[in-house]
């Protein structure tokens, strides 16, 4: 190797290997990234939720992500309709009944009857 290359595997700015520097790189760019918290629960919450975890196959941190994140996606969800709803007006039966045969066949569900609403 000619002299002029012999410290191309190293980087200049560090020193180290370039390979060891691309697996660094590239595990920051391919992993999460996760921010670590401390919550308290009640002791009987957190029973539960390690039950739901053992049961999904995951671990007590990623079900509570998982569950935050479906839980902010459903709010993210109403506060759209709400805005729609202010610029547009109200979903009328139609767009709602089409809201619902969507987000059902999306889901891989049957759609349902429809049950006579009861009131208070």
């Amino acid at each position: 190797m000619p002299a002029e290359y012999a410290d191309a595997s190293r980087c200049r700015a560090t020193g180290r290997r370039v390979a060891d520097l691309s697996y660094l790189l590239c595990y920051r760019a391919f992993m999460a990234q996760r921010e670590k918290r401390s919550v308290s629960l009640p002791h009987d919450l957190a029973e539960a939720i390690d039950r739901a975890a053992k049961t999904e196959g995951t671990s007590f941190s990623a079900w509570l992500a998982d569950t935050a994140t479906h839980r902010l996606r459903l709010q993210a969800g109403r506060t759209g309709v709400v805005e729609w709803e202010a610029e547009h007006g109200p979903l009328t039966a139609e767009e709602l009944a089409e809201g619902l045969s969507r987000a059902r066949a999306l889901l891989g569900r049957q759609p349902t009857k429809q049950r006579p609403r009861r009131s208070a």
